[in-house]
């Protein structure tokens, strides 16, 4: 009889045993390999991407300094050497490769056609020339597009029931990158609906950037639109300063940058996007092809207003704007 329950007990032991190694397998792939995870991000604005990333990794099995080793390649922006930058994360061997915005993910495309590439942050990847179809990249890529482009028009909706006395944005578009393009020609479609005038000023650096604001004088723009692009949402904070100097309502694309201080964003937020992507990357690691994963959008858009910065510029925010909101800061 005591040798049963011994038995018993040794059957059970193992049993377990066995059920936590599915567990570990179903987390986190091959338990005994330790993957390469490499990351090409701006940085600065779009930190959270990264934080995010990393955050799901772990949650999914994937602890960095135990099954994964993360390669990250800062930018601090948008440097006109981002293929360098590329290439040498590439020449590490990475199993995956992750990039945050258009330009690093064109970039990543530019430097290998081998290494699987996860990107996100991307507005429009078949206007970039990154893949296919959403329903297959026919390539190495795979990811989530943010859909700046076809929201553009509905953030200027949500500018207008905010602020209805505003008749000239100023919106700064990034010349060479081509959601920046995308998205405008969107807003001014829009804008000419609405009979609201759009002050254009293209930038291809933050030199010009800070020129552009700098050269606007007081009372010429009602509001500014920050058109989505890697190099403007890299130095939101330019914006943010010139729209509190002037008491102008700025509407943003991500929902941190209202932390920041912008008075209302309409569009996917950094940190979740990081996440969705860890998501994918956690396929890709498992043994999927990215040409066979369809190109994902965000799980979710937020709205999200600050009403310190409505009040700093004298600004009542509608009953309407605030029920739907997601997210106040106050």
């Amino acid at each position: 009889m005591r040798q049963n329950r011994l038995f018993s007990a040794w059957s059970v032991a193992v049993l377990l045993a066995v059920l936590a190694l599915y567990v570990d397998i179903a987390l986190a792939g091959d338990p005994a390999r330790h993957y390469q995870v490499a990351v090409l991000t701006p940085g600065l604005s779009y930190s959270l991407v990264l934080k995010g990333f990393q955050d799901e990794l772990a949650q999914l099995g994937y602890v960095e300094g135990k099954n994964v080793t993360l390669l990250v390649e800062d930018t601090q922006g948008v440097p006109p050497n981002l293929v360098q930058h590329a290439a040498r994360l590439v020449a590490a061997g990475p199993d995956v490769l992750v990039t945050v915005t258009t330009p690093h993910t064109k970039a990543a495309k530019e430097t290998t056609a081998h290494v699987p590439i996860v990107f996100t942050w991307v507005g429009d990847p078949i206007r970039s020339g990154l893949i296919a179809s959403y329903a297959s990249s026919q390539n190495n890529l795979t990811g989530i597009s943010v859909y700046s482009g076809p929201l553009s028009g509905k953030r200027l909706e949500i500018l207008q029931e905010v602020a209805p006395d505003a008749k000239r944005i100023l919106a700064i578009v990034a010349a060479k990158e081509s959601i920046a393009e995308s998205a405008f020609e969107l807003l001014n479609e829009t804008a000419t609906k609405l009979a609201i005038q759009v002050l254009r000023r293209d930038v291809t650096t933050r030199e010009e950037i800070e020129q552009v604001l700098r050269e606007t004088p007081a009372g010429v723009a009602d509001a500014i639109y920050h058109v989505p692009s890697s190099l403007v949402g890299a130095h939101i904070e330019l914006l943010i300063q010139k729209a509190k100097q002037e008491k102008l309502p700025l509407i943003v694309h991500e929902d941190s940058m209202v932390n920041k201080g912008a008075l209302v964003s309409y569009g996917a937020d950094f940190r979740l996007q990081g996440m969705q992507a860890a998501r994918l990357v956690a396929k890709i690691l498992k043994g999927k092809d990215p040409a066979d994963m369809p190109i994902q959008t965000p799980d979710k858009l937020i709205l999200a207003v600050n009403l310190t910065t409505a009040k700093a510029i004298g600004l009542g925010l509608p009953l309407s704007v605030l029920e739907r909101a997601d997210r106040i800061v106050e």
